[in-house]
């Protein structure tokens, strides 16, 4: 990690990453992220049910962070961040649902790091290609409203093909994209085939590099492989 200078901006290293409910490897999960010195990390699939806290505070204890928003509230999307990171605020929201379908929601979190304040967002949208739309432009309706600019990590569960994506890219970079490798697969990690996780960036904050991180750790990690990117935010203050 680099803290950067007032002068080229503030470097933040971001990490997103669909956990499948630490229902795999913990220690390798806790490996791939320590590893990575993340100075935050958007979770999809944190706890969300009994004893949710304290679940995602010993799983952003075992990264090395802190819980910045999420949980329950959230229906598992959790936001982590170093003790570099300053949260300002938090919120959490909920997608309308549709009967017999599973709860998806999103978490928030308004931050400072180094002179830039940022909003820091995750969500996971519906398994279902009928309700991602709806869920998306709820979405991007928030991010349009954050006050600084966005950093939003999702499991989109579509490609870049798909109309939900297209929504939530809508005024924003996808930071795969402007690395020219939108080719790197997220899902799943015994066979790639698929990119459906995403982080998507507000135009004035640079992307330095972006990596889907495969390897022995991750594909024993979890059913998703984590992306890696490392952004210049530009200072606020």
């Amino acid at each position: 990690m680099s803290t950067g200078t007032p002068a080229d901006g503030v470097r933040l290293r971001v990490v997103s990453y669909n956990v499948h409910g630490q229902r795999d490897d913990a220690a390798a999960l806790a490996a791939v992220v320590r590893t990575a010195e993340p100075d935050v990390v958007i979770v999809q699939e944190g706890a969300r049910r009994f004893r949710w806290r304290q679940r995602n505070a010993a799983l952003a204890a075992s990264f090395g962070l802190v819980v910045a928003a999420g949980g329950l509230p959230s229906l598992g999307n959790v936001l982590l961040t170093s003790l570099r990171v300053r949260v300002l605020d938090t919120r959490c929201r909920r997608f309308p649902l549709t009967p017999g379908r599973h709860l998806r929601g999103a978490a928030f979190a308004d931050c400072l790091v180094g002179g830039a304040r940022f909003t820091l967002a995750g969500s996971h949208l519906s398994t279902d290609p009928a309700e991602r739309p709806a869920q998306a432009r709820a979405l991007r309706q928030d991010l349009a409203g954050a006050a600084w600019p966005v950093i939003a990590g999702a499991d989109v569960n579509e490609g870049p093909d798909g109309p939900a994506w297209a929504t939530l890219a809508e005024g924003l970079t996808d930071t795969a994209v402007a690395m020219d490798r939108a080719d790197r697969l997220t899902y799943s990690c015994a066979d790639p085939r698929r990119r459906i996780d995403a982080l998507f960036v507000d135009p004035r904050i640079a992307v330095l590099d972006y990596d889907v991180v495969d390897t022995p750790q991750t594909r024993r990690a979890s059913d998703h492989f984590p992306i890696l990117v490392d952004l210049r935010l530009p200072v606020t203050d």
